[in-house]
């Protein structure tokens, strides 16, 4: 989306909400000013009553800004301001709203107007008004000219004497080459709460179960053929089958575990590992062993059951991010 109010050509269509005539110079004369020397379009709404006299001082006021166009904003519920500022949005086109010193529940309904139609407000604040926010400052050094004359425009609220605005109950202000904004941006949408995984039903949660039994039976098998097997480097015999077969059943334990995170599973698996090699360990009925006594053989009988308890008994692994 293009970012209103940067001052970046004339495409932008800005509406301005004051509460009286007379605001629109004090608080955004030279943003108006600025706005409309860049070819943008302003449309003003007042939310107060305009009677003749401010009738003209507005028209007047808004003339030496360079723009014209002006409306009253009807009185009502929140809900019907909230249709014609609604309206007054989809006349203009608008591209962004800027809001005055409006009373809070008109500036609520103007900016859940704007929000909904995802535009952009800016509020005019001072830094008093706004400690510790973060202001949009636009320069109007070079508007401040146009600004004055429509100031100039409305004697019965203040005086000037050049840069300085004295008003009616004798508090000054000091006339800035600078005009502050707070920004209000529409409210992202929430988003939707990640959905719980599906329960696995009885027939998949079985049929996964028996493949797992199947996989501990043949690494079972194939870790008691290899387990005895061993490599000669430097003279010295490196048990290499049982290095493979721990690595192997604590790689398929472990890899059910991560993949499947159902314990019945791994259980079953270990479960079919275990009894396997109990079984293939018992002599055989011509008096053959395949695991003979000796060290190999009982740590292949007793390390396969170590490993299977140390990965069913880790704690639930947290889901994995997406």
């Amino acid at each position: 989306m293009r970012q209103p109010m940067v001052m970046s050509g004339s495409g932008e269509r800005i509406l301005f909400v004051h509460a009286r005539p007379g605001d629109e110079a004090a608080l955004t004369g030279g943003t108006i000013a600025r706005l409309r020397a860049d070819g943008a379009r302003v449309v003003v709404l007042y939310a107060a009553d305009v009677d003749e006299a401010d009738a003209a001082a507005a028209s007047a006021a808004l003339v030496d800004l360079g723009a014209r166009s002006w409306y009253r904003l009807a009185p009502g519920t929140p809900a019907e301001i909230t249709t014609a500022v609604d309206a007054a949005i989809e006349h203009l086109d608008a591209t962004a709203v800027v809001v005055g010193a409006v009373d809070d529940d008109l500036r609520g309904s103007v900016t859940a107007a704007a929000h909904e139609v995802g535009l952009p407000v800016f509020l005019a604040r001072t830094v008093r008004q706004a400690p510790g926010q973060r202001l949009v400052a636009i320069d109007i050094g070079d508007h401040l000219a146009p600004k004055l004359r429509a100031l100039g425009r409305f004697p019965a609220r203040w005086s000037l004497n050049e840069r300085t605005r004295t008003l009616a109950d004798g508090s000054t202000a000091l006339i800035t080459d600078t005009e502050t904004y707070q920004r209000a941006d529409a409210p992202r949408p929430a988003l939707p709460p990640p959905a719980a995984p599906a329960r696995p039903t009885l027939t998949n949660r079985s049929l996964v179960g028996l493949g797992g039994l199947l996989l501990g039976i043949f690494f079972g098998v194939l870790g008691t053929i290899a387990h005895q097997a061993t490599l000669t480097l430097f003279g010295v015999a490196l048990p290499i089958g049982l290095t493979i077969a721990f690595i192997g059943i604590g790689a398929l334990l472990l890899g059910l575990r991560l993949v499947v995170r159902d314990r019945f599973v791994v259980g079953l698996a270990a479960a079919g590992l275990l009894l396997t090699i109990f079984v293939l360990s018992l002599r055989g009925s011509g008096g053959s062993v395949l695991v003979p006594a000796g060290l190999p053989g009982t740590l292949w009988t007793v390390v396969p059951a170590l490993i299977a308890a140390f990965v069913l008994a880790w704690p639930k692994l947290p889901p994995r991010g997406r």
